[in-house]
Formats: C-alpha cells, sequence, structure tokens
C-alpha cells in the first residue's frame, strides 16, 4: 500500500488540511483543536497578512484514498533576512503511526524547501510567533490550551530518526492561584512601582482601548520585548491591524493589565484570558450551529483555568520587578474570578528573567516543547 503526497490549495482543500488533526485525535482527552475557520485564515495568502514576507506549500499524504498525515513548508524572509539563514521552517504537521507516512511528508518538504534554495529546516513553527510552534516532548498527560500544539508521543521517535536534532526547549508550567497576593511579591511591586513612577492602567470598555491606539501599542511592545527571541518574526503593520481586529473585542478587559511610565509609555502588559480547552474540545473545530455557545460561555462565565495569553516588558525595564506589578494586579481579578490555576504560555528554557517571575508561586513544569533542526 503506497503512499501519495499531494499538494494541497484552494479553500475546500485548506478545510480538510486543518480537519486532519481532528479526526487524528477524536477521543484524545489532553487534545484541544483549532477552530477550523481560523486555521484556514492563517493559511490562507488571501487573508494572513504574513504573506507579505513569507511563503508556504501544503502536502497531505494518502494511503488508499484515506488521508493518513498533513504538513505546511514555509520560508521567512523576514527572519532569515535578519539571521542571514536560507532557512525554510515545517509546521502544522500531524500523520499517523507509520515512518513511511512521515518519511514522505518530510521528504515533499524538504525537496521543497531545497528548490527554493534553502538549506536548513526548522520547526515544528508557524508563519510567525503568533501561530503555535514547538513539538511537544513531555507532558503528553496534560490538557492542552489554546495557544499551543499537542501530538502523540511517537512524533519525536519519527522526527529524530529523520534526522533533525534539537534547537531549543520551550518549558511551561501550572500555576496554582493563591489566595491573596504573596506579601514579598506585593512588597517588591511597591517598591517598584514608586522607584519608576509607574501606573496601572484598566479598561471597562473596548471603545476606550482603541481610542487610545493601545491595540497598536501593545503590539509594538510586543515587538520590542520579543525582538530576539529564537525564531521571532516583527510584526509589519498590516500584522498588527489585523490580530487588533481579530483580538481585541474578544479579550475580557478585566483580565488585561497595561502599565505606563510617568510619560504615559507603555512599558509593560499582561493579558489573560479564561482556557478555552473544554470549549473548544466540545466545539470539535467548528463555531456552528453550537460551537460558539461553548466559546462564550467559557469566555464570559466560571472557568477554573485562566491561560497567560502574553506577558510583554519593555527591555530596559527587564529583570526590574515590573512583572511583580503585573501580577499584583492580576491575582485579585484571578481571585474574584474564581480561578484555580494559571497556565503559562511557552517560556525558552534558558530565559531566566521571565521564568523566574513565577518563583513566589506554587508551581510546577508540567510541559516541554521542542524546536527542531536540520541541514538539508
Amino acid at each position: 500500500m503506497s503512499i501519495t503526497i499531494k499538494e494541497i490549495a484552494g479553500n475546500r482543500a485548506l478545510k480538510k488540511f486543518a480537519r486532519f488533526s481532528i479526526d487524528l485525535y477524536e477521543g484524545n482527552e489532553y487534545y484541544v483543536p483549532s477552530l477550523v475557520l481560523d486555521e484556514v485564515g492563517t493559511l490562507s495568502a488571501k487573508s494572513n497578512p504574513a504573506f507579505d514576507f513569507c511563503e508556504s506549500v501544503y502536502y497531505m499524504a494518502y494511503r488508499d484514498g484515506k488521508p493518513v498525515g498533513r504538513i505546511a513548508g514555509i520560508i521567512n524572509r523576514k527572519v532569515n533576512e535578519k539571521t542571514g539563514e536560507k532557512a525554510a521552517r515545517f509546521g502544522f504537521v500531524d500523520f499517523i503511526d507509520d515512518r513511511e507516512v512521515s518519511k514522505a511528508l518530510f521528504d515533499a518538504v524538504e525537496n521543497w524547501a531545497r528548490s527554493k534554495g534553502m538549506n536548513q529546516m526548522h520547526g515544528p513553527l508557524g508563519f510567525t510567533d503568533m501561530d503555535p510552534e514547538g513539538l511537544l516532548v513531555e507532558g503528553y498527560d496534560q490538557l492542552s490550551t489554546m495557544a499551543s500544539i499537542y501530538n502523540y508521543p511517537y512524533y519525536v521517535d519519527h522526527i529524530e530518526a529523520l534526522g533533525y536534532e534539537k534547537a531549543v526547549d520551550w518549558v511551561e508550567y501550572k500555576i496554582k492561584v493563591p489566595e491573596c497576593v504573596p506579601e514579598k511579591h506585593q512588597r517588591i511591586s511597591d517598591i517598584v512601582q514608586r522607584k519608576y513612577n509607574l501606573r496601572i492602567l484598566k479598561f471597562k470598555k473596548t471603545s476606550e482601548v482603541y481610542k487610545g491606539n493601545y491595540g497598536q501599542k501593545i503590539f509594538d511592545l510586543i515587538n520590542d520585548a520579543y525582538a530576539e527571541l529564537y525564531g521571532y518574526s516583527a510584526l509589519s503593520q498590516r500584522q498588527i491591524d489585523y490580530y487588533v481586529k481579530m483580538y481585541i473585542p474578544l479579550l475580557r478587559l478585566e483580565n488585561v493589565t497595561l502599565i505606563v511610565d510617568e510619560h504615559d509609555d507603555l512599558i509593560a502588559v499582561g493579558i489573560a484570558i479564561p482556557s478555552m480547552s473544554r470549549a473548544l474540545q466540545k466545539s470539535r473545530g467548528r463555531l456552528f450551529p453550537f460551537g460558539f455557545i461553548h466559546l462564550l460561555k467559557a469566555l464570559k462565565g466560571k472557568n477554573d483555568g485562566v491561560d497567560l495569553l502574553l506577558v510583554a516588558v519593555r527591555p530596559d525595564y527587564q529583570s526590574k520587578g515590573v512583572n511583580a506589578l503585573l501580577f499584583s494586579d492580576l491575582i485579585p481579578v484571578f481571585i474574584r474570578n474564581g480561578y484555580k490555576f494559571a497556565e503559562s504560555n511557552p517560556e525558552l528554557e534558558e530565559n531566566e528573567k521571565v521564568q523566574s517571575q513565577w518563583q513566589y508561586f506554587e508551581r510546577h513544569q508540567h510541559k516541554r516543547r521542542r524546536a527542531y533542526t536540520k541541514d538539508i
């Protein structure tokens, strides 16, 4: 039974590409699907402004007419210009536990990359850091989040057997929401606020965010704060406009904290969102007819978990305790909303500045994910 590899194009085919992982993980209690419409939008040059500086290809593997795997190849020219590399990325990769299938998929994407003049593969990565990245290598018995990849353990063996080696690891933490702000944490927060003359900024209406142009300011800050992180691709103005329009209306504003200095310049932001994991599982990747109801309940109703979607501090204020000020504001909100635990986003394992912010909380590292590299 030979494997057939087909290049995927067009909206209808992309929907099948997006649904493959949902079918592959049916019945898995830890996998969290993306919304099919969102993933198709990410993969489509018509809607994703990252295509201003990226190009991509999509393949699906078939055996006897049945889909058995998928993979995307991506070239981010902006990152290559910054690093001086000729690197392609693989991402959106899923396959059954069959070495013939995984080899055929990676052969296809590597051949495509070589045809474009590339000599390295990195991944799993998306177009930018706004897409899920990193293969799960620890934590298969932990519920995934809306912003991260879940995969079966056998993926690691398949990918390493194809000659891929570790580039970087990210770690993730599950953090118990305390009954009150830890005393030492609050003391640091108060000192930092006075020392640097900082002010906490909160919003009650989405219109206030737009009026102050804070959506733009948040993403400008992200570009500054994340600039030196592995594989980071600076967001263009078209991308910023796209994400402001997409994400700002969805935010539960009490879970958004901004820190400004005496000149009202934005120096830090913390954005959390109620866990969408169980709601997305119930939706099975669909908004309609009933998927949106589960999502709205998760966003607006009671929820045990909260995802720390984004924490960014301007580089000149990093390692000065500003994170303590962010969480001294957010923790009472978490307590009031009944959140029992928080999930950190993936953090590079050597990023001690980020991981040190959890030192005053009861937490444990429960997941690890990895980006791989290979010369081709």
